[in-house]
């Protein structure tokens, strides 16, 4: 793609336009201005961003070798549940493209008809039954540090943000497209200021005069929303993400959740919603909602298991060092690191980098693992209790930190085998029979030992259940008050 300059100096590309395979692709410039649809290797290609480094740069003193470390918070190893971003996004942006395609005579007249209805304040949200979206939403929900937004950006980063439409197949098509815009979720849960950003942020964007047309001091939120509509089709919006969702208040979870239904209906922009497992209970207020975000799926993004995830990524993380002395990563080394991250990524990039600096400081030129358990424990204090909570996998120490809350359910426990315990006594016989032996049925069920009911059912054995759960961390000692008038007998 050409790249060119708008008239505020942002960065656009000129529209190059690509044919599908897929004919519903095809005939519109929008989607055929977006980059081609690749496979899964040019994925991973695409996402992953190594970092500069070379054997030699070991021998650097150790002053230029300490600011080299800091190369690693810039390295983007692609994982698979990268590959997941990566096609809930475009298949976003494509499909919400295709019910507004500006060559479309029905698609046309509906904009016209609405943006007459907008200047005559005579739009009504709840009566645009003329207009077929095929916008849809998606989830992504997962622990803090996972990488979430900076991983949605990466995806994005390979998606022009604006393109600049002449010509199209020998017709005059001037338009600009904006192909996505992230607005983050105000911590007021104020509709009005998630509005105001758009404005703005389309403005700064794009150079146009957006928030001084539409917003005044006494505009109301229900009269900027038609306007807000209206301008994402004007610029051809493509996806609109809207990230920290947990922000959202209880009082404002139905108002704002409306709000974002009525962007897709009826003015067909998609929307990918980004949070922490606190907004998880958000999607589940109405059913009409959860139907709506689960439409192009729900990527739920947890700490890596201690398995393969995690020691490739600890792997693609491992020949970066710059201490003189390579360490090699041995089985101790896995077991260390994930002990002390519990599988987050950025805590192990973190950990990665601090032990370096100071192996570097301190002239050992080389780490061990009680070096890496010295670091955890001096750079990790404040997060030491939550990486307990997700080591102890107890929902109740989980559930105290609402980001750390694991959304997936875990299986069952099934019966396991059949023992004789206990007799059934048969009550009605209508036909004797000789010698009848007592029958004795029974299901003994096996529980892991994180189990809460594997506890349970030790504190029936011991007949003590109130110790047995303070002792597993299920509920508070109660046992002594903290609130500065005694003990509680």
């Amino acid at each position: 793609m050409n790249k060119i300059y708008l008239e505020n100096g942002m960065d656009a590309v000129q529209a190059t336009y690509h044919e599908s395979p897929l004919e519903e692709y095809n005939s519109n410039p929008f989607i055929q201005a977006l980059p081609p649809l690749v496979t899964k290797q040019g994925i991973i290609d695409s996402l992953a961003m190594p970092i500069s480094f070379d054997e030699s740069e070991r021998d650097y003193d150790s002053a230029f070798r300490l600011h080299m470390v800091q190369r690693l918070y810039k390295l983007f190893q692609p994982l698979p549940r990268h590959l997941d971003v990566w096609n809930t996004t475009f298949s976003l942006l494509y499909q919400g493209y295709i019910s507004r395609n500006p060559f479309d005579k029905d698609y046309i007249r509906q904009r016209n008809q609405m943006g007459k209805e907008i200047i005559n304040k005579s739009f009504d949200i709840n009566n645009q039954t003329t207009f077929r979206t095929t916008a849809s939403c998606a989830t992504l929900i997962g622990y803090s540090g996972m990488g979430k937004t900076s991983s949605v950006q990466r995806v994005l980063n390979n998606i022009p943000q604006v393109i600049v439409h002449n010509e199209y197949k020998g017709q005059q098509f001037n338009q600009l497209q904006l192909t996505h815009l992230i607005l983050q979720t105000p911590h007021s849960s104020s509709l009005k200021a998630l509005t105001l950003q758009f404005f703005m942020k389309v403005d700064e964007i794009l150079g146009t005069s957006n928030y001084k047309r539409n917003v005044s001091k006494n505009t109301s939120v229900d009269a900027m929303l038609p306007q807000m509509g209206q301008v994402a089709n004007n610029i051809g919006l493509g996806l609109l993400v809207i990230d920290e969702i947990q922000h959202l208040q209880n009082r404002a979870i139905k108002q704002m959740m409306n709000y974002f239904v009525t962007l897709m209906n009826s003015f067909g922009v998609p929307i990918l919603f980004i949070g922490t497992p606190a907004a998880y209970s958000i999607f589940q207020q109405e059913f009409r909602i959860a139907r709506r975000v689960s439409g192009n799926g729900e990527i739920s993004w947890n700490n890596m298991e201690n398995g393969k995830e995690f020691r490739f990524f600890l792997e693609s993380l491992w020949r970066y060092q710059w201490t003189q002395v390579f360490t090699p990563l041995t089985d101790e080394m896995v077991v260390t690191f994930y002990e002390h991250t519990q599988g987050v990524s950025d805590l192990i990039v973190k950990l990665f980098a601090n032990v370096q600096v100071m192996a570097i400081s301190m002239g050992k030129e080389e780490f061990t693992a009680s070096m890496v358990r010295k670091v955890a424990k001096e750079q990790f204090k404040l997060m030491q209790p939550m990486i307990d909570a997700i080591k102890s996998k107890n929902p109740y120490k989980m559930h105290q930190y609402e980001d750390l809350r694991k959304i997936e359910l875990e299986q069952k426990a099934q019966p396991v085998k059949q023992t004789a315990v206990s007799p059934v006594k048969i009550v009605k016989q209508p036909i004797a029979i000789k010698n009848q032996q007592p029958i004795k049925v029974t299901q003994e069920y096996i529980y892991k030992e994180d189990d809460i009911r594997f506890n349970y059912q030790k504190a029936v054995d011991a007949n003590n259940m109130y110790d047995a759960l303070v002792k597993q961390g299920y509920i508070e000692d109660m046992k002594y008050w903290i609130g500065g008038v005694g003990d509680v007998k």
